[in-house]
């Protein structure tokens, strides 16, 4: 028994630093972009593909690995991810030009589909059913701590160092998860051992996702990227297609169409994050460029939204082990519609004391959202398909990321055309492309409030 709680102990701190990394660069690189812009002198719609570049291969490879890792080891899949990921910082850290950083954020993306298609499958077969929404809450709290230092810490490395401090960071944090579940974490995890590997279903989805978030990514650009958007869409049918007809498919339409607490709260999780991810990259520029406020300075006032979400996404989690996840996660969707549609008015003298309340008020929202919602995902679904649902989730949560970053760079791209943070017009652009993006993400979020009250109130899991 205390064997046990020591494996679910060690188990929780791996996933925590793993929760912790991801967030924390993503946060922290915000804080970069300008630098970065300058550096390379790229201008607007260029940058966007800092941020975007790794969450779409990351959303195209996580799927893939999460079925692999329930064939060959979940643990197994998690260490080598690891490893590239490490490495892929360290390049990321290093580049001498634009186009190699984007290169290396595409690997580091790959590299961590590999961390996160299995990372909560470890948890959720280690950590006990009645335990595992604390469990989730307290991954979520690592997340939220990522994301809190981020702004912070970030600010500093840029401030002392210089933007490529923070892979740097990131690469050593890195070492230390992967030294640690190699020293400390025994066995593994094995759901589907003697089933196949869908790799035609897995070329499909991921040319499909890759064709389809790039072209959408600047649908304004020329009529190739339209080409792309109809071409990964049809790829995407043909795969919804394939995987009804296989007896091994890498994402079961069954769960989507049988499960509904399954299909809803993913639905509800892709529309939360498409409505919700761009938020601190815009604050950031906005405090950076439009308020002129220093770097270290902008990550304080950022700090606000991902405090709130740290501190209460544990309690959050341990009341979905208790109450129904269509009750907390609608009301935290709720409050994030409303903290969204205050962000509509920003003007170039918004109160700074009203950006730090209504970012915590998002955060509010999104803490009472997260760790429920997670819980109804990995608690609708058999020992079998944990990594199929742990990568479900996972890619929704990145589909939602990328597209959110997506709707930004569309909308940048026909209001700051070619506008670099040097141009006279930027301010004016930046504050009328903000404004445009708040709309729809109000809009996206109210509908998420009905995604999340369809799901139903309560769990379909034939297997706790």
């Amino acid at each position: 028994m205390e064997q046990n709680r020591t494996m679910i102990r060690l188990t929780m701190i791996i996933v925590m630093i793993t929760s912790f990394i991801t967030p924390f660069m993503g946060n922290a690189i915000n804080l970069g972009i300008p630098q970065i812009g300058m550096e390379y002198g790229v201008d607007q719609s260029w940058l966007n593909w800092v941020v975007t570049s790794y969450l779409l291969a990351t959303a195209a490879f996580l799927l893939p690995f999460g079925r692999l890792a329930d064939l060959v080891g979940r643990k197994k899949v998690f260490i080598i991810g690891m490893f590239f990921f490490a490495l892929t910082s360290l390049g990321c850290g290093l580049a001498f030009s634009f186009s190699v950083l984007i290169i290396f954020r595409v690997l580091q993306g790959i590299a961590s589909a590999m961390i996160f298609g299995t990372s909560m499958a470890i948890l959720t077969s280690v950590v006990p059913a009645k335990e595992r929404g604390k469990a989730m809450g307290l991954s979520a709290a690592a997340t939220y701590i990522g994301l809190s230092m981020g702004p912070v810490l970030g600010g500093v490395i840029c401030s002392t160092i210089s933007w490529r401090g923070i892979f740097y960071f990131n690469f050593i944090v890195s070492i230390v998860a992967l030294t640690l579940t190699l020293a400390k974490l025994s066995g593994e995890w094995v759901g589907a051992n003697n089933e196949q590997f869908d790799t035609l279903g897995s070329i499909l989805w991921i040319l499909g996702i890759l064709l389809c978030l790039y072209g959408l990514s600047d649908l304004t650009a020329g009529f190739n990227y339209l080409v792309a958007f109809i071409l990964g869409f049809l790829l995407l049918v043909a795969f919804v297609v394939y995987e009804n007809k296989i007896s091994y498919p890498i994402l079961p339409m069954r769960l989507f169409i049988k499960n509904r607490s399954f299909a809803f709260s993913n639905l509800a999780a892709l529309i939360n994050y498409s409505a919700t991810f761009a938020l601190v990259y815009i604050m950031s520029l906005y405090l950076q460029n439009v308020q002129n406020i220093e770097t270290s300075q902008s990550g304080f006032i950022l700090l606000s939204q991902p405090i709130i979400m740290a501190a209460l996404s544990p309690m959050a989690g341990r009341l979905s082990d208790k109450i129904s996840s269509q009750i907390l996660a609608s009301l935290g969707m709720g409050l994030t519609t409303i903290g969204l549609f205050f962000f509509i008015f920003l003007s170039g003298n918004t109160s700074i004391l009203f950006i730090v309340i209504n970012l915590a008020f998002i955060g509010l929202g999104f803490a009472l959202f997260s760790s429920p919602n997670t819980n109804a995902v990995m608690s609708s679904v058999e020992r079998t398909l944990y990594g199929v649902a742990s990568s479900a989730l996972g890619t929704m949560r990145l589909l939602g990321q990328t597209l959110s970053m997506t709707i930004v760079a569309l909308i940048t791209s026909l209001d700051m055309k070619n506008l670099t943070l040097t141009s006279p017009d930027y301010i004016t652009g930046f504050l009328k492309s903000s404004r445009t993006s708040f709309i729809v993400f109000t809009f996206l979020c109210l509908i998420g409030i009905f995604a999340s009250l369809a799901r139903g109130g309560k769990l379909e899991s034939p297997q706790r």
